[in-house]
């Protein structure tokens, strides 16, 4: 059997050529565009997480030492800060009066800022005046 001349030239190509190479080349560079803003997006989302629950962890230690320490009027404005997971986290607390003179309304903002001018995070709670007894 003889092949024709078209049918040999055929046969011998193997190879791409360049147009199919950069095509290619166009179509892996945009999926790894979008695979790699999919991951930046996803470690920016779960470091989002982290530092909300650990300013919600600091916050609401801070409203259970209100609790325990029963003082009565509670500080409005109070500051402080502490060092929770390896970083440090700045929290300031507001009170607030209610209808009720003898409920207050406290909440707590965390932030990572010393200056306190950026919070991540706020947590409320409302605290009774404690009684006679509870003040002892």
């Amino acid at each position: 059997m003889r092949q024709s001349k078209s049918q040999n030239k055929r046969s011998q190509h193997h190879g791409l050529t360049l147009l199919e190479v950069l095509v290619a080349i166009a179509i892996f560079a945009i999926v790894g565009t979008a695979i790699l803003k999919a991951v930046g997006d996803n470690l920016y989302s779960v470091e989002q997480v982290e530092s909300i629950t650990i300013a919600s962890w600091v916050a609401n230690n801070q409203l259970a030492r209100i609790e325990l320490e029963k003082k009565w009027p509670i500080r409005n404005n109070a500051r402080g800060s502490v060092n929770m997971a390896g970083r440090d986290w700045y929290w300031r607390q507001q009170v607030l009066d209610t209808n009720d003179s003898e409920l207050k309304q406290v909440t707590v903002y965390v932030g990572r800022d010393a200056g306190y001018e950026n919070s991540i995070t706020s947590v409320t709670a409302y605290f009774a005046k404690p009684t006679v007894e509870a003040q002892d």
